[in-house]
């Protein structure tokens, strides 16, 4: 089996444990390089991380010899710039979530790798954890019957650096896209789609309610999913504030016979209740939480299963987030 190489763009805090390790820990994957504008921290974390080589420069990885494919987990404004060299070099890509700061960008990225011929992953690796496989599975069951209504409560306080003014990328729409809402929901919005299917005829209302950086802190939304395979449809709803007294992460998914009840974020009990019975399961995350998900990607490289999350399925949780916040 050949060894794909993969560099890595932006070897910031999300790759220290949540996913740098998975690219060296998956048989058949070798991390060869990583790139951080900060020359220096790029060489700590390759010091650190047992990395062969590190650069300043992206270049140094789209278009070297010895990298295969490139993993881009920099800020989202970053996404499409990177991509469409990565694309040209004719190199497999993942990119962070989300996947741009806008529709037309996804649309742009998109198109560059299916005229390339090769496959864009993004890293909306939710779909591929051992918990949520569960609920697929309950739902395909049919152990709750048709289901009728989801909906996503989902709450945080203001963050310490916010209060005191010195909120980072995250809160600046000129980088994210938006605030935390696109931030931290797009993962449990494309779970959502992820399990139950397309959403369809969404809209929403977004505010500024404390005002401590550029982007909206507070949002609800409704809509309906695609028809299910009876020709029912169910409807859905969801809650974000990062203005609240605590936090809050809970899941309902409401069907004829039972109800589903599990976290996006959190490790809490997935429970179901159906016939009268309640039934729970505590799956916990693997310690590098994306290691599903660049297992899947290997699994897809290899032509042996097809990944869940691409370029196409995670332009959708764009497209959703921009209705929602009155952009599209």
């Amino acid at each position: 089996m050949k060894t794909i190489r993969w560099g890595i763009i932006g070897c910031g805090a999300v790759t220290e444990v949540k996913s740098g390790p998975a690219y060296q820990q998956v048989p058949g994957f070798a991390l060869q390089a990583v790139m951080r504008r900060n020359g220096a921290l790029a060489e700590d974390y390759a010091r650190r991380h047992g990395v062969p080589r590190w650069t300043d420069g992206a270049d140094a990885i789209i278009r070297a010899d010895d990298i295969d494919a490139v993993y881009i987990a920099t800020p989202p404004d970053t996404h499409l710039h990177y991509a469409l060299r990565v694309a040209a070099a004719g190199k497999p890509c993942c990119v962070e979530k989300p996947m741009a700061r806008t529709p037309e960008e996804c649309v742009r990225m998109n198109a560059a790798f299916r005229e390339a011929g090769v496959p864009l992953f993004v890293a909306y690796y939710r779909r591929s954890l051992p918990r949520f496989a569960q609920v697929a599975d309950w739902l395909r069951e049919g152990r709750i019957g048709p289901v009728r209504h989801a909906h996503w409560t989902f709450s945080r306080p203001p963050k310490p650096d916010d209060l005191a003014g010195r909120s980072g990328w995250r809160t600046d729409p000129a980088q994210s896209g938006g605030g935390y809402f696109v931030d931290l929901a797009s993962h449990g919005l494309d779970l959502l789609m992820h399990l139950l299917g397309d959403i369809e005829d969404v809209a929403g209302t977004a505010l500024n309610q404390q005002g401590l950086y550029p982007a909206e802190d507070a949002v609800v939304a409704h809509w309906r999913f695609a028809p299910q395979a009876d020709g029912s449809r169910a409807l859905g709803s969801g809650f974000w504030n990062f203005a609240a007294d605590r936090g809050r992460d809970s899941v309902e998914i409401v069907g004829r016979d039972g109800t589903l009840r599990f976290s996006v974020f959190d490790e809490a009990p997935l429970v179901l209740e159906c016939g009268g019975v309640s039934t729970e399961r505590v799956i916990a995350h693997p310690p590098h939480i994306q290691l599903p998900h660049v297992t899947a990607i290997a699994r897809h490289l290899r032509g042996e299963a097809s990944h869940p999350s691409t370029g196409a399925s995670a332009a959708r949780a764009t497209e959703v987030m921009a209705r929602i916040l009155g952009q599209g």
